[in-house]
């Protein structure tokens, strides 16, 4: 099995990096983020993406989404310390074939890549059900713009980013802090990180 391990906290990356070829016969390349996960997919063939969530330049869930229309048959799988709704949910609707959790046992870890290989989705019935409870309310502009709020970006620079007018990035801001019910764009940010929806 060929796997693209992208992790950008370089000790967790080296060491499940290192568990992984000392437990199993599995091939694993590094990634140290989003973007060099996307070069390196670019450049070779994997059987599987392993992925973190949270991550600069390109998230885990971003990530996911560009690999499934460039390689179809590419099986992909996020592994988190954070087990909020909104990620499982969206992960699932990314098409992710497993979601795991940091703190697994390694032997986990392998025999649930082994099964995603078979064509299973590994994700456990207790993150299943977590990730039903709670919808998400925004929609991918609004949550774009509200993740460049939330690293302090004005409105103008929000716009620029996006490539839309000012007003249209007030507009998905505004509509965010509505769905959110919260009082300012910083509160709807915290919100929508806590939920796992940003």
């Amino acid at each position: 099995m060929k796997i693209l391990l992208a992790e950008d906290q370089t000790m967790v990356r080296t060491a499940l990096a290192s568990l992984l070829r000392l437990e199993s016969d599995y091939h694993v390349d590094e990634a140290v983020d989003g973007v060099d996960a996307q070069k390196k997919l670019q450049e070779s063939d994997y059987d599987v993406l392993l992925s973190d969530i949270e991550m600069p330049n390109l998230s885990g869930l971003e990530l996911v989404q560009w690999a499934q229309q460039q390689q179809p048959n590419l099986r992909s799988v996020i592994i988190t310390t954070f087990n909020r709704a909104g990620y499982i949910k969206r992960a699932i609707d990314s098409g992710v074939r497993g979601f795991l959790l940091k703190d697994a046992p390694i032997n986990e870890l392998i025999a649930s890549l082994q099964r995603v290989c078979l064509g299973e989705q590994v994700i456990s019935n207790e993150l299943l059900l977590q990730a039903l409870g709670e919808r998400d309310p925004l929609t991918e502009k609004e949550r774009k713009a509200l993740r460049l709020a939330s690293q302090g970006l004005s409105t103008q620079a929000i716009a620029e980013q996006l490539f839309i007018a000012p007003g249209t990035a007030r507009n998905y801001l505004s509509e965010a802090i509505n769905k959110l019910h919260a009082s300012n764009r910083t509160e709807a940010a915290r919100i929508a990180h806590q939920k796992g929806w940003l």
